[in-house]
């Protein structure tokens, strides 16, 4: 048996192994936040967006929300302008703000638009501006000290949380065989526009389109227990001792509530998985391994 043949025959039977989940995902939507290493890798850039493609042609509806702080914060430093957090929430004043329109409702989003459209798709980038989508309200970060009465409230300027979704436009686009790719910025009743955590912002779009997966793209492997094991299933009740007892902490904690509240609010499932291998979406999607953590209510 040549090698060409070994491999013509090991294609066909991934293909043939992928089948029952294409036929079980034809027609539902999954929500899929990108971001980290798959974002800026060229290589785990170009898999992505065949992923996604693949996707859309076996009759899957993706819908892709994105971040973008890394490219925020290297064009605030070329044009001099020092990046300042609270509490790991970016201080979003008027001129930052137009920094973070700039760089993702036009330079990031475009980029991954024109990344899937390359590679076959048809991607439309809108932010949550676009049809009112998102509509946004100040998030106040509250500081507790023990030498206060009370919790320090701290204004961080244009950073918001999400108020309302508004699915229109992505249905719109949805039905009519496109891909949209969001990126998280929302408006407020004001006008005013504010810059949203592109996990929540994923998370709340899920719950709305009552989507049947979210999958949020990671640096990491997965969720890890103490002892650095990667928890590959889990339930929300599991989920909520790991968060009582300190395991899920830090940073993880934004990205696992955005999980949890998907799941207990209609999504079937919930997926943080390690972006940084090639084709991670539809390893999670077509294989029984998977590549991360599973996250569901039940």
């Amino acid at each position: 048996m040549t090698l060409e043949k070994d491999q013509a025959l090991n294609i066909a039977d991934v293909l043939t192994k992928a089948l029952p989940y294409i036929q079980r995902f034809t027609g539902k939507t999954i929500v899929i936040k990108y971001g980290g290493n798959a974002m800026t890798d060229d290589n785990l850039k170009n898999s992505f967006a065949r992923d996604i493609v693949l996707m859309k042609l076996v009759g899957i509806n993706p819908v892709i929300v994105h971040g973008g702080g890394p490219q925020i914060g290297d064009l605030l430093e070329k044009i001099g302008k020092e990046s300042h957090f609270v509490e790991g929430m970016r201080v979003t004043d008027s001129e930052t703000m137009d920094v973070v329109e700039m760089v993702l409702g036009g330079l990031v989003n475009k980029s991954i638009v024109s990344l899937i459209n390359n590679n076959g798709g048809k991607a439309v980038g809108l932010t949550g501006k676009d049809g009112g989508l998102l509509q946004a309200k100040k998030l106040h970060i509250s500081k507790f000290s023990p030498d206060l009465n009370a919790p320090e409230i701290i204004d961080i300027g244009h950073v918001g949380e999400v108020e309302s979704v508004n699915t229109e436009v992505v249905d719109m686009l949805v039905h009519g065989d496109f891909i949209p790719v969001i990126a998280p910025i929302g408006v407020g009743n004001d006008g005013a526009s504010y810059n949203i955590n592109a996990d929540l912002v994923a998370g709340k779009i899920a719950e709305v389109l009552n989507a049947e997966k979210l999958i949020l793209l990671t640096n990491i492997a997965g969720l890890q227990d103490k002892s650095g094991n990667i928890l590959t299933g889990l339930n929300s009740e599991q989920v909520d001792v790991l968060i009582q007892d300190g395991t899920i902490y830090g940073g993880m904690l934004p990205k696992i509530g955005c999980a949890l509240s998907a799941v207990k609010s209609g999504v079937t499932s919930s997926h943080i998985i390690d972006g940084r291998v090639p084709h991670a979406v539809l390893l999670e999607l077509f294989t029984d391994e998977g590549v991360g953590t599973l996250i569901t209510n039940t």
